[in-house]
């Protein structure tokens, strides 16, 4: 649907409703409010709600901060889990009350970008299948009332907001990361739309407190992840292409899992990789004769990671676990990519050193 079109629907949406519930996702909130829909709702005198969807995907006491601060009512449900529908239907009857004093019927219309998880809402709200579910954008087609109460209805209607340019559809994940040309500036407009939404985001994935732009954010990234090119450069292009993969596939979020809390490490063994690049040495258990005391030297508690990429390949250090198979499995999550060969080593605390493709 052409983004004319798609405007053209929402507005008859808009004005066939009587109340609007703009749906939004609750991980997301700058980027799947918006502005330009919630203009035209203002303009139109109608009441607006806003629901956060997937609300239990994010801790209570930002839920409760960000709905606090907001100029528009704010309910945060999962419609999944069947969580905060009763105080969505209570929330949606206190502002229906003024309209029936002058309406026989009140239409509730849901709005909002694909995959928000409209049609889950109201499947939620009736407390039974009322209508199909997907996650395909564009699924719910035509227009059919929903019986929610004796005098409120809910409005199904196709009222999908338009992603109105390339880099938005790119972050929404309308379009695959591995497939992107020139990935570095959605990825930039990702970072910029996390550092204003919850700058805590980027330090507790990827270690890093003190940057002065985006496009330092996205280097020391690459940097974190091994993503250097020959020369010594770090290879903004994949890196900008992982980043946007990993929101798209939900690996990254604005709120860290308490598993992913627990696997805090700091990045190291810079000096050895350096030996190892200058070397050329792809045999793990090469370099563990090579660099053994001071690998064995840092073995403890603490987590530590040192990534370079090198010849074609990758290579891995991960010390400060209990299990050899758990440093392996870590690194090739780090990093997305397969163990060819790895050496194990240490007592208490293991470390192991890997050759990755």
């Amino acid at each position: 649907m052409k983004q004319r079109k798609a405007w053209r629907v929402v507005r008859e949406v808009i004005d066939e409703a009587d109340l609007i519930i703009e749906v939004v996702d609750a991980r997301d909130p700058i980027g799947t409010r918006n502005r330009k829909l919630e203009r035209l709702i203002q303009e139109s005198g109608k009441p607006l709600l806003i629901v956060m969807n997937k609300a239990d995907l994010v801790p209570k006491e930002w839920a409760e901060e960000y709905k606090r601060k907001s100029e528009v009512p704010v309910v945060f449900i999962s419609a999944r889990e069947r969580k905060g529908t009763g105080i969505l239907r209570n929330e949606i009857k206190k502002l229906a009350r003024p309209l029936l004093d002058e309406k026989e019927r009140v239409k509730v219309a849901l709005i909002g970008y694909p995959n928000v998880g409209k049609s889950t809402i109201i499947n939620a709200l009736k407390g039974k299948r009322a209508v199909g579910t997907a996650p395909i954008p564009g699924y719910t087609k035509g227009k059919q009332l929903i019986r929610l109460s004796r005098r409120i209805w809910l409005l199904d209607s196709p009222g999908v907001v338009p992603i109105d340019d390339f880099d938005e559809l790119v972050i929404k994940g309308g379009f695959p990361a591995d497939k992107i040309e020139e990935p570095v500036k959605p990825a930039l407009k990702l970072i910029s739309r996390i550092l204003e939404t919850r700058r805590e985001a980027i330090t507790e994935k990827f270690g890093i407190e003190e940057f002065e732009s985006e496009e330092e954010v996205l280097r020391r990234i690459g940097e974190k992840r091994g993503m250097i090119k020959t020369g010594g450069e770090v290879d903004l292009e994949e890196t900008a292409r992982w980043l946007l993969r990993e929101w798209q596939t939900g690996r990254f979020t604005l709120f860290a899992s308490e598993e992913e809390k627990e696997k805090d490490f700091v990045r190291d063994f810079e000096d050895v990789l350096e030996g190892i690049e200058k070397g050329l040495l792809l045999d793990p258990r090469r370099i563990l004769w090579k660099y053994g005391d001071e690998l064995w030297e840092k073995l403890d508690n603490q987590k530590r990671v040192g990534v370079r990429e090198i010849g074609g390949m990758t290579v891995g250090i991960a010390t400060g676990f209990k299990k050899c198979d758990s440093a392996v499995k870590f690194l090739e999550e780090l990093t997305g990519k397969h163990v060819l060969a790895s050496e194990c080593f240490g007592r208490k605390w293991k470390g192991v050193i890997a050759i990755m493709e």
